[in-house]
């Protein structure tokens, strides 16, 4: 194994650690890693293949496995996906078995309610993140607001929505 691939897998057995309250939890780390550290993606790369993980069937943080391939191909997707999704698969697997002993105890409580904000705020930053690199101009920023307004008006799927920006990108931004 090259030292690419071994930086493949560290990175994101790292972000595995990290992605508390899932993926979007770590948008902003795996964008700094990927793009300004190893120089693997540019900015415009890290967003598409983001929209393309939204679009996609399945969780949408199979968007790893793309990242690695583009890095080096079929051994880099598969361990984008081992160093993703192994340390966090292993660490639920721990934690359930001791978070079931310790039903109704308070601190199961206290760290339940310590954790939810905690999660909400790196979601935000993730989203904060994916923004940065998506708006950059007038009609970009419409773009997002006219998606916010519908989202909180109006229960849609946002695949629609991505598909809809992705179609009035190709006609008003080209």
């Amino acid at each position: 194994m090259n030292d690419t691939n071994w930086s493949i897998l560290g990175v994101f057995s790292l972000l595995s650690v990290l992605a508390i309250g899932g993926g979007t939890a770590v948008l902003p780390e795996m964008k700094t890693l990927t793009i300004d550290a190893h120089h693997w993606l540019t900015s415009d790369q890290f967003r598409n293949i983001y929209s393309l993980g939204q679009l996609a069937p399945g969780p949408n943080m199979l968007m790893v496995i793309v990242i690695g391939y583009h890095v080096a191909g079929y051994p880099g997707a598969a361990l984008a996906f081992i160093g993703f999704f192994g340390p966090a698969g292993l660490i639920a697997l721990g934690t359930n078995r001791v978070w079931d002993r310790f039903e109704g105890s308070p601190w199961r409580t206290a760290v339940q309610r310590a954790m939810a904000p905690i999660v909400v705020g790196l979601m935000a930053a993730g989203t904060i993140a994916v923004g940065r690199t998506a708006i950059g101009d007038t009609l970009t920023v419409l773009f997002a607001v006219a998606v916010f307004v519908v989202m909180m008006v109006r229960k849609v799927n946002p695949a629609l929505l991505i598909l809809a920006g992705g179609i009035a990108g190709v006609v008003l931004l080209r």
